[in-house]
């Protein structure tokens, strides 16, 4: 079963998907929505979980430093809970902080990029990350069973 991965943020969702076996992920796109407009971009995910044959998501969830949530992990689980409504598939969420940090400096020391051009991939990076995090810390479990 592949999984989907997810960074969701007010202008963008960076989408990355598991192999079949749930030990690599490796990030394919970026949605632009507009939280404030309402546009989530979930027909797009539609069509990513069909031609992917998706069986669940990993949505980041960006809990602050101290492990409280705030306002973006409260988006973020609006989100998850869009997506439980449409797909009636399992949603899990990964601790993502950092993860954006991380995917920054990975693209910063092995590329030679614009800031510009690291951030139009940034997002499907950082997704890429939430979904290996999660893989990395559950995937055992999962197929040893």
């Amino acid at each position: 079963m592949k999984l989907m991965g997810l960074d969701v943020g007010s202008r963008t969702v960076g989408i990355a998907i598991s192999d079949a076996l749930g030990w690599t992920a490796q990030g394919i796109e970026i949605i632009r929505i507009n939280e404030d407009e309402e546009i989530f971009g979930i027909d797009r995910v539609a069509e990513l979980v069909q031609e992917h044959d998706v069986g669940g998501f990993v949505v980041g969830l960006p809990k602050n430093m101290n492990n409280s949530l705030g306002p973006r992990a409260e988006a973020s689980k609006r989100y998850g809970d869009m997506l439980t409504e449409r797909f009636h598939l399992p949603v899990d969420f990964e601790d993502e902080r950092l993860t954006t940090v991380e995917a920054e400096r990975m693209l910063v020391e092995q590329a030679d990029t614009s800031r510009r051009k690291r951030k139009k991939v940034i997002d499907k990076l950082a997704a890429g990350l939430i979904l290996q995090n999660y893989l990395d810390r559950h995937g055992k479990l999962t197929r040893e069973k």
